[in-house]
Order: C-alpha cells, then structure tokens, then sequence
C-alpha cells in the first residue's frame, strides 16, 4: 500500500468516525467517501478525486496542478470533479472538508 494509499485510508476513518452519514464507498469501482449515498472524494490511481463544483478554484488553495475528472472516451470531462496529484496530498483533508461541504450544500443540507 503506498503512503498515499494510507493517507487515504486515514481520511476515510477521520471522516467516517467525525462526521454523521459519512462512511465508506465506491466510485467507478475506487474506494471513496459517500455522505448519504453520494460520494463526494475518492481515491484512483495515487491520486485523490473531488466534487468541488464548477466554480471551484484550485489555485485559492495554492494548488497549480489538477485534472478534472474524464472517465468517459468520448464525453467532455466532469469539471465539477477535481483530481489532485500526490504532490499536494498535504491539502487532502482541506480538500475533503471542502467537498462534505459542497455535497450537503447540493443536497440542501447547508
């Protein structure tokens, strides 16, 4: 398991043990994070995957290296969706305390 593997791994454990309906999921068949039945970050290839929304913007977090997420061949990517490389695992927890956020806002929560 690699060390961003683990990282990954604890914010899971963090979240799902702090915060209510917040537990464990899937997304594309990776391991994420669902706040009733939405996921809302997962992990895929060494890297951790967001929906921050469309408005979002990385560079407010310092952050100048992303992807959106594009998981189809022949459809646009989801720009409401962020992958975050490794090289900025340090704002991992931020990220995800962001994206609960954005997910209870979508479902009216906040």
């Amino acid at each position: 398991m690699s060390r961003n593997n683990e990282l990954f791994e604890v914010i899971v454990e963090e979240f799902s043990m702090n915060n209510d309906h917040v537990e464990a999921g899937k997304m594309m068949s990776s391991p994420g994070l669902k706040y009733r039945n939405k996921v809302f970050a997962f992990f895929y290839e060494d890297a951790m995957t967001f929906k921050l929304g469309k408005d979002f913007e990385p560079s407010s977090l310092g952050i100048s290296t992303f992807s959106y997420l594009s998981p189809f061949k022949n459809k646009p990517p989801m720009k409401a969706w962020f992958q975050i490389e490794a090289e900025d695992a340090e704002k991992w927890r931020e990220l995800t305390v962001l994206s609960l956020a954005y997910i209870k806002r979508e479902l009216g929560e906040e």
